[in-house]
C-alpha cells in the first residue's frame, strides 16, 4: 500500500513513534513562526530554556496583530521581540510587512516541510503543500530549541474534489461547505488532504484560504499536493528553486473519505455566531447591511483584492455601508498600487486599512449597537468583532463586495461582469522588511518593557487536589470567551496579570474575582471545550487565577495541549450526562492523583451546595509523556 500526502511527509519528519491512527508521534520541524499577539510569550518561554541559538531551518517572528499603538505598550513589546529575534536567530517581519500567514506563504513556504506556528491559522502554508500545525506558544519556543513536535497520529480525511467552480463561486465556499457538513468538531484528530480532477481550477491563494479555514473544523491541519499550480505560485514569486512536485501515491488509502461537486456549489454564508452555521446566500435573503471587512489571512491576497477591485471599479459603495480593506502584505498593496487596482478601490468609497490582521481579531472597526458586518474572515465568534451585540456573517470577497455596494446581502451571481484575472508572471519582490537575524548575537541587547512581566509557573502536582467550580459552561466555549481578544486587551499580551482580571469576561465578568476568593479551583465545560485560537492565554490566565483542572464532555486539540504545558489538569466525563450533576460552587476532590494518572482514570469525589454528595469518573486520554508533564507541573518544570 503506498503513502497518502500526509503519512510521506510525516515519515520523513518521524523521530519518535509509529505512524498508527491517534498513537502519539513526535515531529522534527523544520520551520516556525510567530506573531506578536502569542509571541512575546514564547520568546520569553524560549529564554527560559538557556539555548543560544534556534535549532530550526528557519523560524520568523511577524508583528500583525497588535498595530494600533495607542500607549507605549505595544511598541514596546515589537522592540521585545525584534531584538530577541536577532539575539536567537529569527527573522522578523516589521510591521507593516503584512499578516504572518500571508507573507509566510509568500516567501518562506516550503512543500514538504514541516511549520508550526504560535497562531492556530498557520496550516495555511498547507496550500503549497507543507504540513503546517497550529500550536501554543511553548511548543514553538520547544521547537525553536530542537525538540520535537507531540501529537497523536491523525487520521487522515480524502476530500475528492471534482468539477469546477461555477461564476461567482469560490474556494472560501468550498471550505464552508466542509464546515457545513462536518460542523466545528468535525475535524479533530483528523488531517483533510485536498484531491481530484477540482484542483485544477483552485490557485495557491484559494488553496490556503480552504487550509487557513480547516481551523475551524477543529482539524490537525490541512493539505494539497504541491503541483503545476504550486509551481506557477513559487515561480511568480522569484522561488522556483524551492519547489518540489508532491503528491500521494496512487495506491494511497484513507481512514475517511467525501466528496464535494464543485459544479454545484454555491455561494455560502456562515451566520451567527458560528463558521459551521452555515446556508446558501440565496436562501438568507437581502439581510441590510451596515459594515463590509475584507481581508484578514484567510482572504487578502492579490487575487482576492483584484477581483473585488473589479467590482468596484466605476461603482460606489451603498451610502449605509462602511467598507473596510485590510490588505495581507505590502507585496499585495504594491501590486494593486501599481496597475491601478487600489485606485479603483479607494475611489469606490472603501476604506484602506493597515496590512495586519485589524479587525478579524477585534483591533479596531468593532460594528455599531446591532450592527450586521460581513467579513471575509475565519471567525465569527459571539463578541469576536469588539461588539457583544453585532451579528457577524462570514463569506467570499466577492458576496463582500457585491453587496457593500447593493448595502444587503447579494448573491454575487447578480454582477454579471468578468472578474477574471491573469495571476501574475513576477511579483513584485521587496523583502527589505524582513530583518535578518544578528549573526551569532551574543552582543544583542534584549529590550523589555515596563508591560513584559514574567509567566505564571505552575507547581509539581500533590496527590490530593481539591476546589469549589468556579465557573460551569456550555458547549463550544472559545479561546475568545477564556481570554478575550480585543483592541483594549491585546496590547497586554505579555502581562498575564492585568490579562487575568478579564479572563471569561464576556460570560461572567465576576469569574475572577471568585477564582481569588477561593483560592482557585475547577472548571467545567461541554463538548468541543477551547475551540478557536491557539492562543495559549487562554491556559495561562486560569493558571494564574489558580485553575486546577478543567472537567469537559470533550477539548479541542491545541487548548488541551495548552492545558497540559501549563499543568492543569483536563478531564473528560466518563459519562456525559454526570455534566449536569455538577452546581456551581461544588466542591471537588481527587484523591490518589499521581497513581490514578498512570491509569488514565480518576474518581472526583463532589459535594453540591445543598449537600448532596456523589462520585463521578473521568477520564484523562493522556500519553505518558503527557501525564509526566502534567505531574511536574507543567512542560518548563519537565524539561528543567
Amino acid at each position: 500500500m503506498g503513502y497518502n500526502l500526509v503519512y510521506k511527509i510525516l515519515k520523513n519528519h518521524l523521530v519518535e513513534g509509529e505512524l498508527k491512527a491517534l498513537e502519539p508521534i513526535g515531529v522534527r520541524i523544520d520551520q516556525t513562526l510567530t506573531q506578536d499577539s502569542t509571541g512575546t510569550m514564547a520568546y520569553l518561554q524560549l529564554e527560559a530554556m538557556g539555548i543560544e541559538r534556534v535549532k530550526t531551518k528557519r523560524s520568523v517572528a511577524f508583528v500583525d496583530h497588535n498595530m494600533l499603538q495607542q500607549g507605549f505598550e505595544n511598541a514596546d513589546d515589537h522592540k521585545f521581540i525584534q531584538t530577541v529575534a536577532s539575539k536567537y536567530g529569527v527573522y522578523f517581519s516589521k510591521p507593516g510587512n503584512g499578516i504572518c500567514h500571508q507573507v509566510f506563504l509568500e516567501r518562506f513556504s516550503h512543500p514538504g516541510e514541516t511549520l508550526i506556528g504560535s497562531d492556530s491559522h498557520t496550516p495555511t502554508a498547507g496550500g503549497v503543500g507543507m504540513l503546517a500545525f497550529g500550536a501554543g506558544g511553548l511548543d514553538v519556543a520547544i521547537a525553536m530549541a530542537g525538540g520535537a513536535y507531540y501529537i497523536n497520529t491523525p487520521k487522515v480525511c480524502k476530500v475528492n474534489l471534482t468539477g469546477k467552480l461555477t461564476h461567482m463561486v469560490t474556494g472560501k465556499d468550498i471550505v464552508l461547505e466542509v464546515l457545513r457538513r462536518l460542523t466545528v468538531k468535525g475535524g479533530v484528530s483528523r488531517v483533510f488532504e485536498y484531491s481530484g480532477e477540482g484542483l485544477k481550477c483552485l490557485s495557491v491563494p484559494q488553496r490556503a484560504t480552504i487550509t487557513n479555514m480547516g481551523a475551524e473544523l477543529g482539524a490537525t491541519t490541512s493539505i494539497f499536493p504541491s503541483d503545476e499550480k504550486t509551481l506557477e505560485y513559487f515561480r511568480a514569486q522569484g522561488r522556483e528553486n524551492e519547489f518540489i512536485e508532491l503528491k500521494a501515491d496512487k495506491d494511497a488509502t484513507y481512514d475517511e473519505e467525501i466528496n464535494i461537486d464543485l459544479n454545484s456549489l454555491q455561494p455560502l454564508v456562515a451566520k451567527p455566531h458560528s463558521p459551521d452555521n452555515v446556508e446558501e446566500v440565496s436562501k438568507v435573503g437581502k439581510i441590510k447591511v451596515d459594515q463590509v471587512a475584507i481581508g484578514s489571512c484567510t482572504n487578502s491576497s492579490y487575487e482576492d483584492l483584484m477581483k473585488v477591485a473589479k467590482i468596484l471599479k466605476g461603482k460606489k459603495v451603498h451610502r449605509d455601508v462602511s467598507l473596510v480593506i485590510s490588505p495581507g502584505s505590502r507585496q499585495v498593496v504594491e501590486m494593486l498600487a501599481r496597475n491601478g487596482a487600489l485606485a479603483d478601490i479607494i475611489s469606490s468609497g472603501a476604506r484602506i486599512l493597515e496590512n495586519g490582521c485589524g479587525p478579524c481579531i477585534g483591533m479596531g472597526q468593532a460594528p455599531g449597537t446591532n450592527g450586521v458586518s460581513l467579513r471575509t474572515f475565519n471567525r465569527n465568534f459571539y463578541g469576536r468583532s469588539g461588539c457583544l451585540t453585532a451579528q457577524v456573517y462570514l463569506v467570499s470577497p466577492e458576496t463582500a463586495a457585491v453587496s457593500a455596494i447593493n448595502g444587503y446581502l447579494s448573491d454575487p451571481r447578480e454582477f454579471d461582469g468578468d472578474i477574471s484575472i491573469d495571476f501574475p508572471e513576477k511579483f513584485i519582490i521587496d523583502d527589505s522588511m524582513i530583518i535578518d537575524p544578528s549573526e551569532d548575537g551574543k552582543d544583542v541587547e534584549v529590550v523589555r518593557g515596563p508591560n513584559i512581566k514574567p509567566f505564571p509557573i505552575n507547581k509539581e502536582l500533590n496527590d490530593i487536589v481539591e476546589g469549589k467550580v468556579l465557573l460551569k459552561v456550555s458547549d463550544n466555549i472559545t479561546t475568545d470567551h477564556i481570554m478575550p481578544s480585543n483592541s483594549k486587551l491585546l496590547p497586554y499580551r505579555s502581562n498575564i496579570p492585568y490579562l487575568a482580571e478579564y479572563c471569561f469576561n464576556t460570560v461572567d465578568k465576576d469569574f475572577p474575582k471568585r477564582a481569588k476568593e477561593y483560592n482557585g479551583g475547577f472548571i467545567v465545560g461541554g463538548n468541543n471545550y477551547g475551540q478557536g485560537s491557539s492562543r495559549e492565554h487562554a491556559a495561562l490566565a486560569p493558571l494564574y487565577l489558580g485553575i486546577k483542572g478543567v472537567i469537559a464532555k470533550s477539548f479541542a486539540r491545541i487548548h488541551k495541549a495548552n492545558l497540559i504545558n501549563n499543568g492543569i489538569i483536563p478531564m473528560i466525563f466518563e459519562n456525559p450526562e454526570d455534566y449536569d450533576k455538577i452546581r456551581d460552587l461544588a466542591e471537588i476532590t481527587i484523591n490518589d492523583l499521581l497513581n490514578s494518572l498512570n491509569n488514565n482514570n480518576l474518581k472526583l469525589d463532589v459535594k453540591n451546595n445543598e449537600g448532596e454528595s456523589f462520585s463521578i469518573n473521568v477520564r484523562v486520554d493522556l500519553t505518558s509523556k503527557e501525564i509526566a508533564i502534567l505531574k511536574a507541573g507543567g512542560r518548563l518544570n519537565y524539561i528543567r
